[in-house]
C-alpha cells in the first residue's frame, strides 16, 4: 500500500547547514539533530498510535547529514588508504547513531579536516527516517505490524525503503546522491540502520558490545573455550578487558559473575569480551554454511571492525595432513555460490600480508615451534569452500579433480565466503581452520575421534585466534586498512 501523498507533511523547525573545523563539535551537532529527530518521531507516533482515526497530517524527519566540499587537486600521503578524496567536489553521507559511532566519525572528520584542509558541513539531509528505526532503542514502544492499527502507519509515517537500502556503494556501481554529491562512507544511514536491526536478531545482543575485532566459528567447543578464557582473564585488570557479554546482552565484569542461558539461542550467537575503547574480540558462533557466514558478515560490516577472522574445522585433502594440523589460508576457492551476485567470481580475494603474518606469529607463540619446525603442524594454501556440506558423497572426479587443480590443501563452507564480503566491505580479513577430518583418505569425523581431537585442539585454536587479534591491536590503524582494498573510486571513510 502507497504512502497517502495528498496530507499536509509536519517536520522538526528546519536547520540552517552548520560549518565546522573541530570534529568533536560537528559529531556533537550531529547529535543533536538525531536525537531532535527521533524524538520527534516517538512523541508522534506515541500521540498517533492512541488515535482511532486517520490523522490529517503526515510526520516525517530526516536523518543528520555530513558533506564535504573540496577544490584542489592537492595530493595526499600515497601510503593511506582512506581519509581523504579523490579528487575536488562534494561530498556527502547521512548519519545515524553517532553516539553508537561517535569514535569512528571524530577520527574520520579529523583526518578529512587534516588532509583537505577544509571544514565539514552539517545539517539535515533528504532523506526521510523511518519511523521503526527512530524508535528502536526505545523499550517503551513499539511499532505494531502492518494492520494492527486504525489507519494504515505508511500514511502518515515513513517506514524502511528497500529501494533506497542497498550496497550500491560498497559493490562500486557508481553510486551518486540525488543532489550530484558523492558517497562520503560506504554505507547509508538507511542501510546502517537496517543491519542494526539485524544484528539484534541474529546474534541477540546489541551493537554497542560488538568490538573492533571478530572471530568466527562455526562450533559451540569454541564459544565454550571463548567464555573460559574471558573469565580467566578478568580476574586480572591489568589486561584491559572490563567486561564479558553474552547473548541477551548479560554482561559480567568478574571471573564468577552469573550469564543466564537463554530459553532458545539466537541464530548466530555473539559473545564480546570487551574494553572500554572498542578494542576487544567478538566471538560469533555463525553455525554452518556459506548462507549464514554472509548474513553475519553482510551486517556486522557497516560496524566497521579493524579485522575479523574465521577460526574454525575443516576437511584436510592432503595425505601428509594429520587431525588438528592447521591452515592457514593464503587463498580461496569460491564455490560457496552465495556472493557471486554482489562479487564476481572472476573478482581475486588476495591474503593481507599484516594479517597473515599476525596468525603466523600466534600459531608460533601458543605452540612454541619457529620457522621451519612450524611446518610439521602448519600448511599455508588455498582454502576451497562448497555450498554443498556433503560434498564427498558425490561423483567424486568433477569436485577431487577441481580441488587438485587448485592446490586446494582444505575444504569448508564458510571461510572463502567471509574474506570475500571482507574484501567487498574493505574489512581486513583471514582464516586459520584446524583440521578435523580427512574425507578423502578414509578419516572421517566419527564421535569418539572428535571428543580426542575437541579436548586436545580447540582451546589452542581459539587461543591462537586470540592472540592473533591482539597482535592487529596494537598496529596504527593505517597499517590494517590495506590499499589493496580499495577500488578506483574509494570514499573518503574507511
Amino acid at each position: 500500500m502507497s504512502a497517502d501523498r495528498t496530507l499536509p507533511i509536519d517536520t522538526p523547525p528546519d536547520v540552517e547547514p552548520q560549518l565546522f573545523t573541530d570534529p568533536v563539535a560537528a559529531v556533537d551537532k550531529l547529535c543533536t539533530l538525531y536525537d531532535a529527530a527521533c524524538d520527534y518521531l516517538a512523541e508522534r507516533f506515541s500521540v498517533m498510535a492512541a488515535q482511532t482515526t486517520k490523522p490529517e497530517t503526515r510526520f516525517r524527519a530526516y536523518y543528520p547529514e555530513l558533506r564535504i566540499r573540496t577544490t584542489s587537486h592537492a595530493s595526499n600521503d600515497s601510503r593511506l588508504s582512506f581519509g581523504h578524496v579523490a579528487g575536488p567536489g562534494n561530498y556527502a553521507t547521512t548519519i545515524t547513531r553517532p553516539d553508537l559511532f561517535r569514535n569512528y566519525l571524530e577520527q574520520q572528520i579529523r583526518l578529512l579536516m587534516g588532509n583537505h584542509g577544509v571544514p565539514v558541513s552539517v545539517g539535515w539531509s533528504t532523506t526521510p527516517m523511518p519511523v521503526h528505526f527512530a524508535v528502536a532503542g526505545r523499550p517503551d514502544i513499539t511499532v505494531p505490524q502492518e494492520g494492527v492499527m486504525a489507519f494504515p502507519l505508511r500514511d502518515i509515517f515513513d517506514v524502511p525503503d528497500l529501494a533506497t537500502t542497498n550496497d550500491d556503494i560498497v559493490n562500486g556501481l557508481g553510486y551518486v546522491h540525488e543532489d550530484g554529491s558523492e558517497p562520503l562512507a560506504p554505507f547509508t544511514a538507511q542501510r546502517i540502520d537496517y543491519s542494526l536491526a539485524r544484528l539484534s536478531h541474529y546474534t541477540a545482543t546489541l551493537a554497542e558490545h560488538f568490538q573492533n575485532h571478530v572471530l568466527f566459528t562455526n562450533y559451540q567447543f569454541y564459544v565454550d573455550e571463548f567464555e573460559a578464557f574471558a573469565r580467566a582473564v578478568l580476574k586480572d585488570p591489568e589486561n584491559g578487558y572490563t567486561s564479558f557479554v553474552g547473548p541477551g546482552n548479560a554482561e559480567i565484569t568478574t571471573p564468577d559473575g552469573d550469564i543466564p542461558p537463554l530459553e532458545k539461542l539466537p541464530q548466530m550467537p555473539a559473545y564480546h569480551l570487551k574494553r572500554p575503547d572498542g578494542s576487544g574480540i567478538t566471538l560469533v558462533n555463525i553455525g554452518v554454511g556459506p548462507s549464514n557466514a554472509k548474513t553475519a558478515t553482510d551486517h556486522i560490516a557497516v560496524l566497521r571492525p579493524h579485522a575479523w577472522l574465521m577460526v574454525g574445522h575443516c576437511a584436510g585433502l592432503r595425505n601428509s595432513q594429520r587431525l588438528g594440523d592447521f591452515v592457514l589460508a593464503h587463498a580461496y576457492l569460491r564455490e560457496d555460490k552465495v556472493l557471486d551476485a554482489d562479487l564476481p567470481i572472476w573478482v581475486p580475494i588476495p591474503p593481507l600480508a599484516e594479517i597473515q603474518v599476525a596468525l603466523e606469529r600466534a600459531v608460533a607463540d601458543v605452540t612454541k615451534l619457529e620457522g621451519f619446525e612450524l611446518k610439521r603442524i602448519m600448511r599455508t594454501g588455498t582454502v576451497a569452500s562448497l555450498d554443498n556440506r556433503n560434498w564427498e558423497l558425490r561423483e567424486t572426479e568433477g569436485p577431487v579433480q577441481r580441488l587438485s587443480q587448485s592446490r586446494a590443501v582444505a575444504l569448508d563452507m564458510e571461510s572463502a565466503t567471509i574474506a570475500a564480503n571482507g574484501f567487498r566491505f574493505r574489512v581486513p580479513y583471514g582464516t586459520l581452520l584446524c583440521v578435523s577430518d580427512k574425507p578423502l583418505h578414509g578419516e572421517l569425523k566419527l564421535p569418539g575421534m572428535a571428543s580426542d581431537f575437541y579436548k586436545t585442539q580447540v582451546s589452542r585454536h581459539l587461543l591462537i585466534g586470540i592472540r592473533a587479534m591482539e597482535r592487529l591491536r596494537d598496529m596504527p590503524l593505517e597499517r590494517i586498512h590495506s590499499r589493496k582494498l580499495r577500488s578506483f573510486e574509494e570514499t573518503a571513510f574507511l
